[in-house]
């Protein structure tokens, strides 16, 4: 097949927070690019997720949730969001259809209308809404005029999800592919590492532990035997975290550590021998290094 007959662009996937980009993304990609956690906020970090579709590739930018920031760590995260949109090829308003337009989403179609963009807008979750509630909503959102297309789905079971694929594979420009054809994103292992123990963390203590948690991966090593030694930290920012993590006797950052690399194993197809510590970092979300680490913009 010639490069003419290729097709590659870039799909930013915007929306409020827990609207379900990450679980729309890794049904798109085939596979788990993106953590996913009932906890809002869960991305933190722009992912390029690379999915296939025919003769076309599809390389979607998996921004955290929009929102109205008051810290440095938020305001680093819409500004990932944005800066993901600023230069796609297209753009998805993925909206929460049990939640409505609520103000996040508002403030998302605003600063694209003001940047002069347009979008395809997405309706998640329609699974749990009644049909004659779509129909209003999806009406009071196309009135925003920004929108060309509307899609309804459910990222969850994954109806909908390939007439979306298809359009986006139709839509985008015609050109050579950026990525082999077997890569599906651009996360280094390491923080992918990092992230998958920070999603456990949250799956597991959604209701316990506060937001300001991070993950560090310190060591990564190659073992002779083709299996894989990592070893992370979980940085909390109040000694009184510390013991909700642990759990007692040890017991939660066991569990935590066995279902990230049960998730890790199934990811690398290798075995793992994953080592966590837990270390109070009060000041974490204000290191630069911790920024880095997260691929985000450190704000003076």
């Amino acid at each position: 097949m010639t490069d003419a007959a290729h097709r590659c662009g870039t799909i930013a996937v915007l929306g409020a927070p827990n609207a379900g980009k990450s679980t729309l993304i890794n049904r798109l990609v085939g596979s788990k690019v993106s953590i996913v956690s009932p906890k809002v906020q869960t991305t933190r970090a722009r992912v390029l997720a690379i999915a296939m579709h025919g003769a076309a590739q599809l390389i979607f930018i998996d921004t955290p949730g929009i929102f109205a920031p008051k810290r440095r760590l938020e305001r680093a995260m819409v500004a990932a969001a944005w800066a993901g949109a600023q230069d796609a090829d297209a753009i998805v308003l993925l909206v929460d259809a049990a939640r409505g337009l609520d103000e996040d989403t508002v403030r998302i179609i605003d600063g694209l209308a003001r940047a002069g963009r347009r979008a395809i807008l997405v309706l998640n979750k329609v699974d749990r809404v009644a049909r004659e509630t779509l129909l209003p909503l999806t009406d009071q959102l196309v009135k925003r005029g920004i929108f060309d297309t509307v899609f309804m789905i459910s990222s969850l079971t994954g109806d909908g999800v390939d007439d979306l694929a298809a359009h986006l594979a139709r839509t985008v420009p015609e050109g050579p592919w950026l990525f082999p054809e077997d890569q599906i994103s651009d996360v280094p292992l390491r923080l992918l590492a990092a992230e998958l123990v920070r999603e456990q963390v949250f799956v597991q203590l959604h209701q316990e532990l506060p937001h300001a948690i991070t993950v560090e991966t310190d060591e990564w090593e190659e073992r002779k035997d083709g299996s894989v030694k990592i070893t992370a930290t979980v940085h909390v920012a109040r000694e009184s975290h510390k013991p909700i993590v642990l759990g007692k006797g040890g017991a939660q950052i066991k569990r935590i550590g066995a279902a990230a690399r049960a998730e890790l194993e199934r990811l690398l197809e290798r075995r793992v021998h994953l080592f966590l510590h837990v270390r109070v970092t009060e000041n974490w979300a204000d290191d630069r290094e911790h920024y880095a680490a997260m691929r985000l913009e450190y704000e003076k």
